[in-house]
């Protein structure tokens, strides 16, 4: 799991106190705040131009929602990890914040350290959900994968990915962390980014969504 330092953070709430007390809490835990915003065009020019690793954000934002801040910025740096903190559990805000590039979703009535864990697991590149989220979004990609599949590995020009690349996304598929893959394989927690992040670049997919998505179409979590 990624350490505090060198971790910079980016947080967009429209609400100031909530907003402020956030980025208190993340700078005081050793997080480097590198911005914050209140409104939705704010938060992606201030994160353009901030370059955060983990961006902190609401889904009710004046002037673009957060899934569509989420979305443009993922698109245009996939590295970008996105922890959605807000205050609505309601299944189509998770599914929708995920499948726009969120990494995480964490409710408003989480504890302090609860954020400040769910931001370094997200730093890592590792799913956070409030209790009783994760179960919802695994469902989701089980429902995603039964649609058809633009490409299979049998189409001629498929990419190729090497065996400890498949093993890799087959325990992704599985819903572990990369700090368990890097466990359960023995081998570094870098090398386990490093791996999911050339297969990303192979299968020419954006985000561990669209990972965990080809990987279970292909009926890799059941191996």
């Amino acid at each position: 799991m990624s350490e505090p330092q060198g971790v910079k953070v980016m947080v967009v709430d429209d609400h100031p106190m909530w907003r402020d007390a956030v980025a208190r809490d993340l700078a005081e835990a050793g997080f480097e705040v590198v911005a914050t915003a209140g409104d939705g065009p704010q938060a992606v020019r201030r994160a353009q131009a901030a370059a955060p690793d983990v961006l902190v954000l609401d889904l009710n934002l004046p002037g673009l929602p957060g899934v569509e801040v989420c979305r443009e910025l993922v698109g245009a740096n996939p590295a970008l990890r996105v922890l959605v903190l807000s205050a609505s559990g309601e299944h189509a805000d998770v599914l929708e914040a995920v499948k726009s590039g969120a990494t995480g979703y964490l409710l408003k009535s989480a504890s302090t350290e609860e954020l400040l864990d769910a931001v370094r697991s997200t730093a890592a590149g590792d799913p956070v959900f409030t209790p009783g989220l994760a179960g919802l979004v695994l469902g989701e990609y089980r429902r995603l994968a039964t649609e058809p599949a633009p490409a299979t590995e049998d189409e001629p020009g498929a990419p190729q990915l090497t065996d400890r690349e498949t093993e890799v996304l087959r325990l992704v598929a599985k819903g572990l962390s990369y700090k368990q893959i890097a466990e359960r394989l023995v081998i570094s927690h870098r090398t386990v980014q490093n791996h999911v992040q050339n297969t990303l670049g192979k299968l020419q997919l954006h985000n561990r969504v669209e990972l965990v998505r080809y990987a279970i179409e292909r009926g890799l979590d059941e191996v």
